[in-house]
């Protein structure tokens, strides 16, 4: 009995205390869990915040990796034949041109042609290209040109040209996932311009850059310009036109038809006009500054032939001299320029001034007293005077007649009949000369010389400026 009491007593006591200890758990869990609840909350509160900044940068900016472009770039190629045009057999392909003029000049007058450095771009459609992906657009180095097809543009007048490959090739690829492809790169061209020099130096001229495609007809490929300000220049202070002035560029399309097709031809034609300052200081000043100082001879006495003879020489030589060197800046054209016949009217003015002392002296020179005049020269000295005025000189043991009044005392030349429209001395009014002549005294043409030589030249420059100029 007694251990019976005793074990109930454990057995009673046993399930108070497995109470009291799970009790105490709970009491501990909850009281812990109390505790923790307000850092446990902001803890969550940041991790959604940070979680939905992560949402959101990775929307706004996706994060590529080079692996990525690596397998659209091999998606895109694979299968592909750079040998064929975008919708070959379908339909023409549009090439879209754009230009960026980075510089001109300088103009080579004597080989007609120009220097131009542009940045020449070309975009078209190739359907074989598009691809999805996040990214919207591939931009490309130099290498991946020569594994797509991009088109055989070539300039029609250039001479040489030289793409630039320093550091690296100077050339832009870009791929848009809809197919778009803009190709772009950087030129040096020495183009042909026909220049017309008939007006030179006040000659203005439209110097073309001409391109097209160089085997692809109209059917396969049609170039049109990208927008409505196609080609678009830089500064121009940076250029280097030097002689000329820019006034513009403008833009047309045409057809050529050829043995081969009919080709789409794309023209920008640069309008420029030379400016004449070097010209006016090498050429037209030094010229016109010859014509005036052949003049001078027509003040010295006509006596001092040395000085004017010299002085004649001097000015034909130095018209020479100044022709030659302005056709130095001129190709060897057969036509007569704006210049040419500026130098050539300057020479002929300056030759006339020499000419006209030579024909002065020739006559002056051989001239004879008349008959009657020698009958009375005979009764006196040589140093005697022989009328009113005149008065005799010894020179080289030669008496000299000196003239004060030339209105006495001389016939015409030996051979002279006086029937010539000009009749140069007094006694050729009478006799064998006939009513209604021109009556000219040979020794007043230095008089009449500085009349008509200046008036002539004036006339001729009014004549020359006015029609080169505004007409």
């Amino acid at each position: 009995m007694k251990r019976e009491m005793a074990s109930r007593k454990i057995h009673l006591q046993c399930p108070i205390v497995s109470i009291s200890v799970s009790f105490l758990r709970k009491v501990v869990f909850w009281t812990f869990l109390i505790a923790c609840l307000p850092s446990c909350l902001g803890k969550s509160d940041d991790e959604d915040y940070e979680d939905l900044i992560l949402n959101k940068t990775w929307v706004l900016t996706p994060k590529v990796y080079e692996s990525d472009v690596t397998l659209i770039l091999n998606n895109l190629l694979e299968g592909y034949d750079n040998k064929l045009r975008p919708d070959i057999g379908v339909k023409p392909t549009i090439i879209g041109t754009d230009m960026y003029i980075n510089s001109i000049g300088p103009v080579n007058a004597i080989n007609m042609e120009y220097t131009i450095d542009i940045f020449f771009a070309q975009t078209w459609y190739d359907r074989r290209l598009k691809f999805n992906s996040t990214m919207k657009v591939l931009r490309l180095n130099s290498n991946m040109v020569g594994k797509i097809w991009i088109p055989d543009t070539f300039f029609r007048n250039s001479k040489k040209a030289d793409a630039h490959w320093i550091t690296t090739p100077n050339r832009m690829l870009r791929i848009w996932n809809d197919g778009r492809i803009l190709y772009t790169l950087r030129l040096t061209i020495e183009a042909e311009c026909q220049l017309q020099l008939h007006n030179f130096p006040m000659d203005e001229h439209s110097c073309p850059l001409v391109f097209s495609s160089y085997g692809y007809p109209k059917d396969e490929i049609i170039y049109q310009w990208a927008r409505y300000r196609s080609v678009i220049f830089g500064e121009p202070r940076f250029w280097r036109l030097y002689q000329f002035a820019f006034l513009g560029l403008r833009n047309t399309t045409d057809l050529v038809r050829t043995t081969s097709g009919d080709y789409v031809v794309m023209s920008v034609y640069f309008d420029l006009s030379r400016r004449m300052g070097y010209f006016t200081i090498q050429t037209y000043i030094p010229c016109t500054l010859t014509v005036v100082l052949s003049w001078v001879s027509f003040w010295i006495n006509k006596d001092a032939v040395p000085a004017r003879t010299s002085l004649g020489i001097t000015t034909v030589l130095t018209m020479t001299t100044l022709s030659t060197i302005a056709r130095k800046s001129l190709p060897k054209v057969s036509y007569v320029t704006a210049m040419d016949l500026f130098v050539s009217v300057c020479f002929i003015f300056v030759f006339a001034a020499l000419i006209e002392y030579g024909t002065l002296h020739y006559f002056v020179s051989n001239r004879k007293p008349s008959k009657d005049k020698d009958k009375k020269k005979k009764n006196r000295a040589p140093t005697v005077d022989i009328r009113p005025g005149s008065s005799a000189v010894q020179m080289n043991n030669a008496s000299h007649l000196q003239e004060r009044d030339e209105e006495y005392g001389y016939e015409c030349l030996d051979g002279k009949d006086c029937t010539s429209f000009f009749c140069c001395f007094d006694e050729c009014r009478t006799g064998a000369w006939r009513q209604g002549r021109l009556h000219i005294r040979i020794t007043k043409v230095d008089s009449y010389a500085r009349i008509f030589f200046p008036t002539a030249f004036g006339l001729f420059n009014l004549v020359y400026w006015v029609g080169y100029l505004y007409l």
